[in-house]
Order: structure tokens, then sequence, then C-alpha cells
């Protein structure tokens, strides 16, 4: 983003390894898609990761690849605990239709790292959401949980 309105930076902004936005320019942390007809969609923060054996893996990213499968429906990717590899991702989505090995193959097709291929799918009227509308992560990450017989230390 640009603009006189924006703020200068975070004061940790400095850090080491972190890439500095140009000029002028603040770093949202916002991950967007743009389409053909230049509009911006906010697809979800760069911050959301979950690490599956080791490998960090965007939430986000995740969606998106989700999203362009079934677009008309609404989804949210958490992360759960996995005794085996840490970390492992869960599909929370209005998709009756949702399928795994529909989601595998497709995932495959677009060069998705297996990874990033949710095995759980956990099927919902309504994805929790927040007043501001976006997606509440916390109470989507407590109903995938409670839906898969999962604690949250497990």
């Amino acid at each position: 983003l640009d603009g006189p309105n924006l703020m200068m930076g975070y004061m940790t902004g400095d850090r080491p390894g972190e890439l500095q936005p140009l000029e002028g320019w603040h770093d949202t942390g916002d991950i967007v898609s743009v389409d053909r007809e230049g509009f911006i969609t906010i697809r979800g923060r760069a911050k959301r990761f979950a690490k599956i054996a080791g490998e960090m893996v965007s939430l986000g990213a995740v969606e998106m690849l989700v999203q362009s499968l079934w677009p008309e429906e609404h989804h949210a990717v958490v992360a759960v605990p996995d005794k085996r590899r840490g970390e492992r991702l869960v599909l929370v989505t209005t998709a009756d239709n949702a399928d795994p090995d529909e989601l595998r193959e497709f995932g495959k097709k677009a060069g998705a790292a297996e990874l990033m291929v949710p095995n759980d799918i956990v099927k919902v009227e309504e994805i929790p959401v927040l007043g501001s509308g976006k997606t509440d992560y916390v109470s989507t990450r407590k109903l995938a949980l409670e839906r898969l017989g999962l604690s949250a230390a497990a």
C-alpha cells in the first residue's frame, strides 16, 4: 500500500533478514490475489503458518489452493496438533462436495507440495466470523478440534 496516511512502520521493522518495503510503501502482512480486471482481494495474513515435519506451510496459501478448486464456498485452513509431524492441516469448509481425494489430485496437478494438502476435512454450514466479517480462526480451530475429537495439546 502507498499513501500519505500510512505510518512510517513498526518499531522493530529493522530486524535483520526481513525484506523492507520500498521507500514510501508499507508491508501490511496481507496475502492477496489480483484478478484479471486488476481487483485486489485480501486472502489472509502472511503470519498464519503451520510447522509440519519441520517445514513451514502457509495456511493462507493452502486456503487459496482450496478456493481455486471450490470457488463458490467459504473455506478456512487451521493447524491442529499431530504427534508424528508436529502439526497437520484441517480444512473447514462450507462445500458439501469437498472430497480429500479430489483435493489431493487437484493439489498435485497445481504443483502444490503434499504437505500443503489437508487430509482432514470438516464440513460446516457456516464458518465462524468476527464482527468485522473476517474469519474467526480461533473459533474455527476449536470447532475443528471438537469435530475431530482432538485436544489442543494432543
